[in-house]
C-alpha cells in the first residue's frame, strides 16, 4: 500500500501526475542528446566520406569529361568554375577523354549566358574546338547535372565520362554518377585555391546529406 503525505488542498492525483510529467520530460532531455550525439556523429562521417575524394588513378581514357557547373560572375564564369575549366584542360590535353560535356542551367534572369555557354565560351578561348564541346543547360542541381548530362551523352553517342569538379564535391557527385548508371565513371577532382573551404564543406555536408535522403527514394 502506498500513502501519500500531502498538504491541505493537494491530492494523490496531482502528485502522480508532476510525477508523469517529470518523467516525460526527463525523457524528451534524454532524446534530445541523443538526437544531438547521433547528428555529430553523422556529421563526421560525412565529413570523412567528403574528404575521400580523389582523382581516378589510372584514368582509363573516356570519351567525355562532364564538367559539373558553378556560378557565373555575370558573362563570365566565377573562380571557382574557372579552376573547374582549367582542371577539365588539363586532362583534356593529357588526353584523358575528347568530347567536353558541359553541365549548368542559368544563374540568374538578367544574366546572358547559362553557366554550360560561359564553360563553353571559355574552353573554346582556351583552344577546344566547340565541334567537341556539348551543352547541358537545363540543369539547377548536381543530381540534374548529372541525369541530364548522360542523356546529352546518349544523343551523342558518347559512352564513358570522367566526372570533373571540386574535391570538396567529387564524392557525392561519383555517388550519384553511379546511381544514374553511368558506365564505370571515372572521377576528377582539383583543389580550390579561391574558395573557402570552411564555408564550402560545411554547406557539402548539408548537401551530402540531402543528397542520402533523396538516395532513399530512388
Amino acid at each position: 500500500m502506498e500513502w501519500y503525505v500531502y498538504q491541505r488542498g493537494s491530492s494523490p492525483i496531482r502528485r502522480v501526475t508532476r510525477k508523469r510529467h517529470y518523467r516525460m520530460k526527463r525523457l524528451l532531455w534524454a532524446a534530445l542528446i541523443l538526437l544531438i550525439v547521433a547528428g555529430l556523429i553523422w556529421c563526421a562521417v560525412a565529413f570523412s566520406r567528403i574528404n575521400s575524394a580523389e582523382t581516378t588513378a589510372p584514368m582509363v581514357k573516356a570519351d567525355a569529361g562532364v564538367i559539373l557547373g558553378m556560378s557565373m560572375w555575370g558573362d563570365e564564369p566565377s573562380p571557382g568554375l574557372k579552376e573547374r575549366l582549367d582542371y577539365a584542360l588539363e586532362l583534356y590535353r593529357s588526353g584523358a577523354f575528347t568530347h567536353f560535356v558541359v553541365s549548368g542551367g542559368l544563374d540568374h534572369p538578367d544574366y546572358k549566358y547559362t553557366e554550360a555557354e560561359g564553360m563553353k565560351r571559355y574552353l573554346a578561348a582556351h583552344g577546344v574546338p566547340e565541334d567537341v564541346i556539348y551543352l547541358e543547360n537545363q540543369s539547377t542541381s548536381t543530381y540534374e547535372n548529372l541525369l541530364f548530362s548522360k542523356a546529352v551523352m546518349q544523343q551523342e553517342g558518347l559512352s564513358s565520362a570522367v566526372i570533373i569538379t571540386h574535391d570538396f564535391h567529387g564524392r557525392r557527385a561519383l555517388e550519384i554518377a553511379r546511381e544514374l548508371k553511368f558506365t564505370n565513371p571515372e572521377l576528377g577532382v582539383t583543389e580550390s585555391e579561391v574558395m573557402s573551404m570552411f564555408k564550402y564543406k560545411t554547406r557539402e555536408i548539408l548537401a551530402y546529406t540531402k543528397w542520402k535522403m533523396q538516395q532513399l527514394s530512388l
